[in-house]
């Protein structure tokens, strides 16, 4: 090779290099990323559709809310009132006669928690007993103010509770409680059920809140008269015949 050619061969491998690292650096570079100028966003601004008022205005015109007339050729979708189903029984239900009972005995419910002085009577029931062991039941408690206790309303309605208990009651002021807790409160497992609580007595800590003491408390169940299940208690437990002397008293009356 010739001094001549070295040159020649010099520039041919130079050129060589160059564009092998150009391809390399356009590889590694990826793709072009395309670039967004002012002209094309002026395009899509000049492409996209303009509303004016007058379209607002050709809009609410074509599709008007109806007017008074037409709203009046509307089916009605109220409710009928007439149309509710009504209960089987049509006697009006005094709730304030209800009241007056349950305010009547309000001292006597509140002796079985220990907040009042003197003794307390409690008649657990169910309105699933049968009619004539319910009412000489209720009619017991309202002369020795007692306290019937039911453990929950008739299938969840408080109207329906009223409507069965209301004629039981009649014009006696009696005190009717819905206390599902007294139910645990004396371990009440059996209806019809009798608890006599002692005058004093002071309640404790129990699961269902506050309870009596064991001692503080006697209880009878069974389809017995009231005057028998007192009887009954003072014979077995003498120390709680003062406290069952006072029910009597007004029984026998």
């Amino acid at each position: 090779m010739s001094a001549t050619d070295l040159p020649v061969l010099l520039r041919s491998v130079l050129a060589l290099t160059l564009a092998a690292a150009g391809i390399n650096a356009v590889s590694a570079a990826g793709p072009a990323v395309p670039v967004v100028t002012e002209a094309d966003i002026e395009r899509a601004r000049r492409d996209q559709p303009t509303i004016s008022d007058q379209d607002i205005e050709a809009a609410r015109r074509k599709h008007r809310p109806p007017d008074e007339s037409a709203l009046q050729t509307l089916p009605s979708t109220s409710p009928r009132i007439d149309a509710v189903p009504q209960p089987v029984t049509r006697t009006p239900v005094d709730l304030e006669a209800l009241a007056r009972g349950y305010a009547s005995q309000a001292d006597a419910m509140q002796a079985a928690q220990g907040l009042v002085g003197g003794p307390g009577l409690f008649v657990f029931i169910s309105l699933s007993m049968p009619r004539p062991a319910l009412q000489r039941l209720i009619d017991q408690a309202a002369r020795a103010r007692a306290s019937v206790i039911l453990r929950g309303f008739v299938n969840g309605s408080l109207r329906e509770t009223v409507a069965k208990v209301q004629p039981l009651i009649g014009e006696r002021q009696v005190a009717v409680q819905i206390d599902p807790q007294a139910f645990d409160r004396f371990a009440i497992t059996r209806v019809p059920s009798v608890v006599l609580v002692r005058d004093g007595t002071r309640p404790v800590s129990c699961a269902a809140g506050a309870c009596p003491p064991p001692e503080g408390f006697l209880r009878i169940a069974g389809d017995v008269s009231l005057d028998y299940a007192l009887e009954h208690m003072q014979r077995a437990a003498p120390e709680f015949r003062a406290d069952a002397s006072g029910f009597l008293a007004r029984l026998a009356r």
